[in-house]
């Protein structure tokens, strides 16, 4: 398995270039093709205007969202135009609630989604529904790029976060072929339960699966000794100076994330490095 169709949507022009940079790494590295939405967002609801809003009011902001596509299109097709690899782009408007059907609707023709990090400062509502509708509706894994983080397409040293859920082991097997060609691949249990089949060799069946496939492991079990397991998470990573963080997302319902937030948040919020998730 490779990573022969590619994808990423833009939606601030401030992204743009790091976003990029990510995007363009992995196509690089398996000579696939990338796909990029360039979408102005048109922020307003209209439901919610008072009744007798000049229409006006809406033109503006359809126009408004028309001229961010129009520039955030010719800074990709300026990026693009000067790599080397395979690409096409294309640009678009669409209403902030509307947004997951043009998002989903063409990553689930592509085998992995580059997107910025949805969470933190000047980070925009827009991000968190792109990300979910690539991960939920487009049923595609999706690659997060972390803000000033370097490209990491192809990484030595990964973090595999395991807690035997069928999203955990979802992300293991999307993310096989970046799994492979790593150095090592440290299988992370936190807290793992006393009770059950695997108590005795917590990690165990996945390591094994993972070693059959080529993949070298080592099994880290951690004590949630921090109050969340991403807190846990994210100092392992600097433990083991890792490239990448492979883990599954949203374990609990997307409603409680919301409300609580989780691990799935927190890491995509803090993360320094690339994130690799899938459901």
């Amino acid at each position: 398995m490779t990573y022969n169709s590619l994808f990423t949507v833009l939606t601030d022009a401030a992204l743009v270039d790091e976003t990029l940079a990510h995007a363009i790494a992995v196509a690089e590295a398996n000579d696939a093709h990338l796909d990029a939405l360039c979408l102005g967002v048109d922020r307003s609801q209209t439901g919610y205007y008072y009744a007798g809003a000049s229409a006006a009011v809406l033109q503006e902001t359809i126009s408004r969202a028309q001229d961010e596509a129009t520039e955030i299109d010719s800074l990709v097709r300026a990026r693009l135009n000067n790599s080397t690899i395979r690409w096409a782009a294309e640009k678009g408007v669409a209403q902030l609630a509307d947004i997951g059907r043009h998002v989903a609707t063409r990553a689930r023709f592509s085998d992995l989604v580059t997107l910025p990090q949805p969470y933190g400062e000047g980070r925009g509502a827009e991000l968190e529904a792109v990300t979910e509708s690539a991960l939920f509706e487009g049923r595609t894994p999706v690659l997060v790029a972390p803000g000033g983080g370097a490209p990491s397409p192809k990484p030595k040293r990964i973090l595999l976060g395991w807690n035997e859920s069928s999203e955990s082991l979802a992300a293991a097997r999307a993310a096989m072929p970046l799994l492979s060609m790593a150095d090592v691949v440290h299988v992370v249990v936190i807290d793992p339960p006393t009770h059950g089949p695997n108590r005795s060799d917590p990690g165990g069946l996945i390591a094994q699966y993972l070693s059959r496939h080529g993949v070298k492991t080592e099994i880290d079990v951690l004590s949630r000794s921090m109050p969340r397991v991403s807190d846990v998470l994210l100092r392992h990573v600097t433990d083991m100076d890792a490239d990448m963080v492979v883990m599954g997302a949203y374990g609990h319902s997307r409603f409680r994330e919301a409300i609580f937030g989780g691990a799935t948040r927190y890491m995509l919020e803090q993360a320094t490095v690339p994130v690799f998730m899938a459901h």
